[in-house]
């Protein structure tokens, strides 16, 4: 398999596991790319909207939670390591409404701690990392923001 059939494999296994969990499915995410340690997700905004006609702050909450998580998985994945990936705590802050489809875009929060990631869960069994993730609008203001420390541990 070429690094494209890779990347697209691995993208689609993501897909396969969001539709797989039905309140994540609800949400009816969407990857939009995954690039360079970074991952950005859509979602409509009629799937996530509240009674205010904005997008409901748990949904974006749980997007930027699962494209976090997301983004971890998918790194241990092509590095060829198979581990189960659990948010161990997190941190949101809404900043604006979203009155638009929901885009968020996560990243890794320090890169030294990417770049040990895949050692570190081959030496020890499990490694943490911290990401960063963002919920965007069209006009390129962020409406929130998440900070999550994960937690992977390999499967044998």
């Amino acid at each position: 398999m070429n690094a494209i059939e890779n990347l697209d494999a691995a993208l689609d296994a993501l897909a396969r596991h969001f539709a797989g969990m039905p309140p994540v499915a609800a949400m009816q995410p969407q990857v939009l790319e995954w690039r360079d340690g970074v991952l950005r997700v859509r979602a409509p905004l009629a799937a996530n909207v509240n009674d205010k006609h904005c997008a409901f702050g748990g949904s974006l909450s749980s997007l930027m939670t699962i494209a976090a998580w997301g983004l971890v998985s998918l790194e241990l994945e092509t590095a060829g390591l198979h581990a189960d990936v659990f948010v161990a705590d997190s941190r949101v802050r809404y900043l604006k409404p979203v009155f638009e489809d929901i885009v968020v875009e996560a990243t890794f929060d320090d890169a030294v701690e990417h770049a040990a990631l895949a050692d570190t869960l081959r030496r020890q069994g499990r490694a943490g990392i911290r990401l960063q993730a963002k919920t965007l609008l069209a006009d390129g203001a962020v409406a929130a923001t998440y900070t999550g420390r994960y937690v992977a541990i390999g499967k044998s």
